[in-house]
């Protein structure tokens, strides 16, 4: 046998085959993890982890966390996938690790988490952790409440439920999670049974959320959707004082009012009108302010318009929507629907969490290791969102454009001088000067401000 494999295209024949250099298809995650070791990550995690190892062969749980967001960063979508990375020679050393751990690893290691207080005493710390590497801003931030169903057809695993999913009633998870919309970051993440209602324990998430927020970080505005349309959860926004925008359920009560002879102001924006009443639910202790909009059919269509809203029977030709706020009436109904609207981009964080960082892949026999795995590869998420903030990027970059872009770089790795060096297959000069400004970013002890382009 040759050592080399012949491949035969239409333009010559390719010699195929091995060597013994250390090389990576991932070295770019050197700048990720660069940011890591800036903030001390590891640290952090060894303060919160809640596991104990008494084998002196066992990898240390804050390793085996650290490996676990890399492969999540990497691409990875279930802990088979993240084990498989541990042939990659160069993670361990640009993450300082001794190694990645295999599945049965990280599945003891996500079995140590045995109970919504180790869950709670672990990840409301990192979440907080989080929170703090955000300035004050002088509007404060819009807070966006959330949930999602995580579809588990095998439906064998503690808490997988049977609940109403886009697909019908299917074997789910129903987590519950909170978005700070300027920053696109998630604050605060519980995991709820399938079965769940979607404002399910909304009042205590919400008091442990708020009792974990920095003292800079001002809420401008809370929204939700109908789901959380709650005369408790309501009650409980009034008396923190805080300003909310919450979407009215069209119920029986509501479709009346819109039977009778409201009068519908036209808006500047083509094809919507809006109305405003005071209203109060059999359930409500008050009467709270309602702001009711109607959607033309036609025009939308005409004008190729997306907007929200349902039909009813007894108004064709009509989208309705309802919003339940108790911003002053100095805001104005269209104002109150602009100010809701930007809601969308909580819809737009859940989206990336299912596509690239395996929400709905993660799913452990016991209900809180799936959590915990949940929430961890949630601070992955947001880790990805503090790294691009360092790199001063502003608009929105998916993780997927990040591993293209970064994170899928080729490198050697090798001892030079006695010195470990990591070399990059990067060949144009522009491109290796934009590597140089990014590095610098990333891995310099120096604390540097400029930004870094997008791309080279």
């Amino acid at each position: 046998m040759t050592e080399c494999i012949k491949l035969k295209t239409p333009q010559e024949t390719i010699q195929i085959g091995f060597t013994d250099q250390k090389v990576s298809g991932r070295a770019g995650l050197l700048t990720f993890a660069g940011f890591l070791h800036w903030h001390r990550l590891a640290q952090v995690l060894a303060k919160v982890l809640p596991h104990v190892r008494l084998s002196p062969k066992a990898i240390p749980v804050v390793e085996l966390a650290i490996g676990f967001i890399a492969g999540i960063l990497a691409g990875a979508q279930k802990l088979a996938q993240v084990a498989y990375l541990r042939s990659d020679m160069m993670l361990p050393a640009i993450f300082a690790i001794q190694r990645l751990g295999s599945q049965s690893s990280f599945t003891r290691f996500f079995q140590g988490f045995t109970s919504a207080g180790k869950n709670l005493a672990t990840f409301r710390p990192l979440w907080r952790w989080c929170l703090e590497r955000l300035p004050s801003r002088p509007g404060g931030y819009a807070l966006d409440l959330d949930s999602t169903r995580l579809l588990h057809e095998d439906g064998h695993q503690e808490g997988v439920q049977t609940g109403y999913t886009r697909l019908g009633t299917k074997p789910c998870l129903h987590p519950l999670l909170a978005v700070l919309e300027e920053a696109k970051l998630v604050v605060a993440f519980w995991l709820r049974a399938g079965n769940a209602s979607c404002g399910n324990n909304v009042v205590a998430f919400t008091l442990d959320l708020l009792a974990n927020l920095p003292r800079w970080i001002r809420l401008r505005l809370v929204r939700a959707d109908s789901g959380f349309c709650l005369p408790e959860w309501l009650d409980l926004l009034e008396q923190m004082h805080l300003s909310y925008i919450v979407v009215a359920r069209l119920l029986k009560p509501v479709q009346r009012l819109l039977k009778k002879d409201l009068i519908w102001t036209a808006t500047e924006v083509p094809g919507t009108e809006v109305a405003e009443v005071w209203h109060q639910e059999v359930n409500w202790r008050q009467a709270r302010r309602l702001i009711l909009l109607r959607h033309h059919l036609t025009e939308k269509q005409a004008a190729k318009q997306r907007t929200g809203g349902k039909r009813l029977v007894d108004g064709p030709g009509y989208l309705y929507q309802a919003l339940v706020t108790n911003l002053p009436p100095g805001v104005t109904p269209l104002q109150v629907w602009r100010q809701y609207n930007p809601r969308a981009g909580c819809e737009e964080v859940i989206k990336q969490l299912d596509m690239d960082f395996a929400l709905p892949k993660l799913c452990l026999q016991k209900f809180w290791s799936t959590e915990a795995a949940l929430s961890l590869a949630i601070l992955s998420y947001n880790l990805r969102q503090l790294f691009q903030r360092h790199l001063g990027w502003m608009d929105r970059v998916t993780a997927s454009t990040l591993r293209f872009r970064i994170f899928t770089t080729g490198g050697i790795i090798s001892q030079t001088g006695g010195v470990r060096t990591i070399r990059l297959a990067v060949r144009e000069p522009a491109e290796r000067a934009w590597w140089r400004h990014l590095l610098e970013k990333t891995i310099s002890l120096i604390r540097n401000c400029n930004a870094v382009e997008q791309s080279p």
